[in-house]
């Protein structure tokens, strides 16, 4: 199994952006508002990939005036279905192809502070780097701390995701809490300890319930900061197997940036493949495969998501996800869509 089977079971690649919009958009698409699970409580009590977690969020920050964005400080519908749908190995497309095994290497962008996607598919890979700017850094590491001896457990609920009415009785400090109808509500974890200082949190260091090196967070700013191979946090590996993003672009002046911010990233990959393209001349080493970049999100609004596929599609060969190799969730009519990019420097898929 290599990217170009994958390639094979996604069909051909999206040849006009504009046909993509409107097709998406043409579906009977359901009403979302803007895509919150619950923005007014601190504490989401949520069952994903059939594992009870509880999640911190900030209602106070999204409603705040702060400079540079709020959205990742609560948790919005998609995640959790991504997060279920990432971290499955026996279903997941990115999996079956082999594109992703026990010693790959994934980026999230844009993280946000609910660490759903890490927490589910970090058990999977060898190491995941979430970035997100350093506003979501404390509560990102407390709900990573806080999640992951249950996130990196054997599932105790059948396989999806779910959300269910307020638990009765008072609600904590934290407010009013969502537990899962399929499950036993579980308490709201205590606090963790405080971020440290500096731009980069190592998350499963020193104690972490466990961690170890799974999981790290690096502060990440798509307009001003650079991107190289430290990110990888090293461990031997100086680029990622793939990027994922999942619910990232809520106007056009972000579509740049992001993009941009993809580009760079996958970028390390090809350098990577560079120089062991000529290493493998002489039999030395087997060159990687190109790094994927994966992106889900809500469809809200057309012109947004118009001018973020015209630009994506400029630098990747962009397929969207098939229904058939998505869980039910995320298919067709339901809202949300997902597509996978490969650099064109890096990958012709009309030599399959």
């Amino acid at each position: 199994m290599t990217l170009a089977s994958l390639i094979s079971a996604l069909g051909a690649p999206i040849e006009d952006p504009e046909e993509e919009t409107f097709e998406l958009f043409a579906q009977d698409l359901p009403s979302q508002n803007l895509g919150f699970i619950d923005s007014r409580i601190a504490t989401l009590e949520l069952t994903v990939g059939g594992r009870d977690l509880a999640i911190h969020q900030s209602p106070g920050v999204l409603s705040s005036n702060r400079a540079g964005g709020t959205t990742g400080a609560v948790v919005w519908k998609i995640t959790p279905l991504f997060a279920d749908w990432l971290s499955s190995p026996s279903t997941n497309p990115l999996f079956t192809h082999a594109l992703l095994t026990p010693s790959s290497y994934l980026i999230e962008l844009g993280s946000g502070t609910s660490g759903l996607v890490a927490l589910l598919a970090a058990p999977q890979v060898s190491r995941y780097v979430l970035t997100d700017q350093a506003y979501v850094a404390k509560l990102v590491e407390q709900n990573v701390a806080e999640n992951w001896r249950a996130a990196s457990a054997s599932p105790t609920q059948p396989s999806g995701f779910a959300s269910g009415p307020a638990s009765s009785g008072k609600a904590g400090r934290s407010g009013r809490s969502v537990k899962s109808p399929r499950g036993t509500p579980i308490q709201t974890p205590r606090r963790g300890s405080p971020a440290g200082k500096g731009g980069k949190r190592d998350i499963g260091t020193g104690g972490w319930a466990g961690t170890g090196d799974k999981v790290r967070f690096m502060t990440m700013d798509w307009e001003t900061d650079e991107v190289t191979s430290a990110l990888t946090g090293g461990g031997g590996a100086g680029s990622f197997d793939a990027v994922v993003a999942c619910d990232c672009i809520y106007n056009e002046a972000l579509v740049e940036p992001f993009v941009s911010t993809c580009v760079d990233v996958c970028q390390l990959r090809a350098a990577e493949r560079s120089q062991s393209r000529d290493r493998s001349r002489s039999g030395k080493e087997e060159e990687p495969e190109p790094s994927v970049c994966v992106v889900a999100q809500q469809l809200r609004a057309p012109d947004v998501f118009e001018a973020w596929v015209k630009r994506f599609a400029e630098s990747f060969h962009t397929w969207r996800v098939p229904d058939e190799l998505l869980v039910p969730q995320l298919r067709s009519n339901s809202g949300f869509v997902v597509h996978l990019g490969v650099l064109k420097s890096e990958y012709d898929p009309a030599a399959i």
